[in-house]
């Protein structure tokens, strides 16, 4: 069943009469019918563009959790070719929650490492939710190194509520899990890309978020803790997760003002689950051209830029 959020439902009504005019074109052809179809599908577009343009951070956030909305395999499949999977962190197994590979994205090869969720229940508890445990950092970090072994750039994509906090995750040392890549990600010579796809969850997104260029897509959010969990906290409630949202500065466009990512990916009007090809050759582009300028940089010049980016997060004035 198609999910539908409650600002889209009048875009879905309209839909429905513009589909029930088009039926009735389809069997008696009518010039009034048809000048119909041509105001509605009009309306259409300024009451998407009307909603879009007055999206709060609340609504953005069930956006990024869209279940319709394109997955990294499904990034993947409509952007990369030659795409080659590998599995396990050689220390205790494999993690489906973070898939990896090699594949030509464009003309460049690339590594891609990502978490992928479910849409339906069997999907979900295959892939934990986009929840990753350990291993799926450390076989990040693994296949990382390999790349940089043989200067091949890397993409991540992400897309978590954040790292497994199961007791198995727990014993098998995720905390560290996650500390090491962010250190030994600042340290890596080839150029890093990372991309929020959808949730962008606390350290298990910050487990493969060290990056040259770390943007957004324009309905993402990246957060220390989820509009729920704040609200649970500040407001003893999960119902004040839409105040929470607006409080912790999440949406792309508050943490591009801020200086926290460098760049938003556009989004289909409406949202990318309403055109997946479109939004996968915005995504596309917009890797492509990070990439490119941070290709003719020198090691020592990238790893410096680097540091010094994520060292500036947290500097303020008072007034």
């Amino acid at each position: 069943m198609k999910q539908v959020l409650e600002f889209e439902k009048p875009v879905l009504k309209l839909r429905d009469e513009i589909d029930e005019l088009k039926r009735k074109q389809a069997s008696k052809p009518s010039p009034a019918i048809a000048i119909e179809i041509s105001k509605l599908e009009a309306r259409l577009i300024e009451l998407q563009k009307d909603i879009n343009s007055n999206l709060n951070p609340w609504q953005r956030v069930q956006i990024a959790r869209h279940t319709q909305r394109p997955f990294m395999l499904d990034y993947v499949k409509l952007i990369c070719s030659e795409f080659v999977e590998l599995h396990g962190d050689r220390h205790i197994g494999d993690d489906n929650a973070m898939p990896a590979g090699f594949a030509m994205w464009g003309d460049k090869r690339v590594l891609v490492v990502g978490h992928q969720k479910g849409r339906d229940t069997k999907e979900n508890l295959l892939r934990n939710f986009g929840s990753a445990h350990p291993e799926g950092y450390r076989k990040a970090m693994r296949l990382m190194r390999l790349a940089d072994k043989f200067q091949i750039p890397i993409v991540t994509l992400i897309d978590t509520p954040g790292a497994f906090p199961g007791i198995g995750a727990e014993e098998r040392n995720i905390a560290e899990a996650i500390a090491y890549n962010l250190r030994e990600m600042m340290l890596l010579k080839t150029p890093i890309i990372a991309v929020v796809i959808g949730e962008g969850g606390s350290g298990g997104a910050l487990g493969i978020g060290i990056a040259d260029r770390v943007l957004l897509m324009e309905n993402a959010y990246y957060s220390v803790i989820s509009p729920e969990g704040c609200a649970a906290i500040l407001w003893k409630h999960r119902e004040h997760a839409p105040e929470a949202a607006s409080a912790l500065k999440l949406s792309a466009q508050d943490l591009k003002q801020l200086g926290i990512i460098d760049g938003i990916v556009p989004e289909p009007l409406g949202g990318a689950h309403h055109d997946h090809l479109e939004a996968a050759t915005n995504l596309k582009q917009a890797v492509l051209d990070a990439l490119a300028e941070l290709e003719s940089l020198p090691h020592d010049q990238l790893l410096d830029q680097r540091y010094q980016k994520f060292r500036k997060f947290g500097e303020f004035t008072e007034g």
